[in-house]
């Protein structure tokens, strides 16, 4: 709930509902449209959002550029892990090519 998330992040129950206003990444489940309830990545969401913001002193427009900026990134490096997943998939196939040759003498 709302409560037990504010009191594990130390934070106040009205800062959470605010930045659920402001980033739209976080969106808790409504049970019965009125209690919240975090999952672990939206904890882990309000976490790097209370780290920018208290620790690191980025504005509401700034964490919400970072976000955007790190949601890219992990895309693109999916994108980059697939492309290589391919390529060690090439390179296998072709060493084994070469050692059946070589078997064949």
């Amino acid at each position: 709930t709302i409560g037990e998330v504010a009191n594990l992040l130390n934070l106040k129950q009205h800062v959470l509902r605010y930045w659920e206003k402001e980033f739209s990444q976080l969106h808790p489940r409504k049970k019965e449209g009125r209690n919240r309830r975090y999952n672990p990545e939206d904890i882990e969401l309000l976490k790097k959002i209370k780290y920018m913001l208290y620790i690191q002193k980025f504005t509401i427009e700034g964490v919400r550029r970072k976000l955007k900026e790190m949601k890219k990134n992990k895309f693109q490096t999916e994108i980059d892990f697939s492309i290589d997943k391919k390529e060690m998939k090439k390179q296998v196939v072709k060493d084994l090519r070469e050692i059946r040759e070589l078997l064949r003498g």
